[in-house]
């Protein structure tokens, strides 16, 4: 089985999204769609399309937050130090063409959000930054050509 790196803080989110599924949601729907058959012929029913749609997006979801939750390798990012960027690091970074600072955490696949600043360890960014160190420079490709920074910092924990 396939492991994935996570920090302890997003396998807490997922177990959370997981449980309001498993406990709240599906209840309701199940509801829902008890409703929506009391009301007769069902191949008119709106409702109960709606219900059955959103049941079946809740029972996939249930079944990968499983897979993922099983599979999570929990890594502390408070326990990794050092002078290159890894998995968990903090890392802040100035855009060498803008002057503008950013500030990603790398996290797992399955926890990124780049609206929180959880960057995926997948991402070009990302890799680009692996092994680097203070001061480094990483070009990285985007859309509109490459895009050049510089690693101002590097913070675990």
């Amino acid at each position: 089985m396939q492991k994935f790196p996570m920090t302890a803080l997003g396998l807490k989110r997922l177990e959370e999204e997981f449980h309001k599924l498993k406990d709240i949601e599906r209840p309701e729907v199940i509801r829902a769609i008890a409703e929506a058959r009391s009301h007769g012929d069902l191949s008119e029913n709106a409702e109960y399309e709606a219900a059955r749609e959103r049941q079946s997006f809740i029972e996939g979801r249930i079944m990968e937050l499983e897979k993922i939750i099983g599979a999570a390798q929990v890594i502390d990012p408070a326990s990794l130090s050092g002078n290159n960027v890894k998995f968990g690091a903090k890392v802040v970074l100035v855009d060498e063409e803008t002057d503008k600072e950013f500030s990603y955490q790398i996290v797992g696949v399955h926890e990124a959000d780049i609206k929180l600043g959880l960057l995926s360890i997948s991402s070009p960014l990302a890799k680009a930054l692996i092994g680097k160190e203070k001061g480094s420079t990483v070009s990285v490709p985007a859309p509109g050509g490459d895009r050049t920074y510089e690693i101002l910092d590097i913070i675990y924990g």
